[in-house]
């Protein structure tokens, strides 16, 4: 069972359940609100990397927002961390390595129903591949004197 920031949740819930206890944790000061204000307009997602083991809160944020904004989700977020006393993200007991990610870049979709155009084609990876074999660059790999 999984466990963030010290209520227990079901995987497919952790980053609404991130969402809400960060939401609870936040002070009640001029910050507080205006903080929750800002979270309340942004999306939570979860990863978890298999190879490093590493759990990842990814809050994507509308792009109106200025960087004091986002300084200010930043600070506010690890402030509620610090006052909780439990570990912020655990797997069956176990305290889990984590980062959070607060950021408005936007992924391109690839498939589905939102797909952006010409991304799941080469299309937007050609003016890359001209790059490479336009004529008069350089071969990095040849030296002159090579024997290959």
């Amino acid at each position: 069972m999984w466990n963030i920031l010290g209520e227990e949740v079901i995987y497919l819930d952790i980053p609404y359940k991130f969402k809400d206890r960060i939401l609870a944790l936040a002070a009640d000061d001029e910050n507080g609100k205006k903080f929750k204000g800002l979270m309340d307009k942004s999306e939570v997602s979860f990863m978890i990397n298999g190879e490093s083991e590493e759990c990842c809160f990814i809050i994507k944020v509308p792009d109106e927002y200025t960087p004091e904004d986002i300084q200010l989700m930043a600070d506010q977020t690890m402030a509620a961390i610090v006052t909780n006393d439990r570990a912020p993200i655990s797997a069956n007991g176990t305290e889990q390595k984590y980062k959070i990610i607060i950021s408005n870049d936007k992924e391109p979709e690839i498939i589905g129903l939102r797909k952006t155009p010409g991304m799941s084609s080469v299309e937007v990876f050609k003016p890359i591949f001209r790059d490479w074999v336009a004529p008069g660059k350089p071969n990095p790999y040849f030296t002159g004197n090579s024997r290959y």
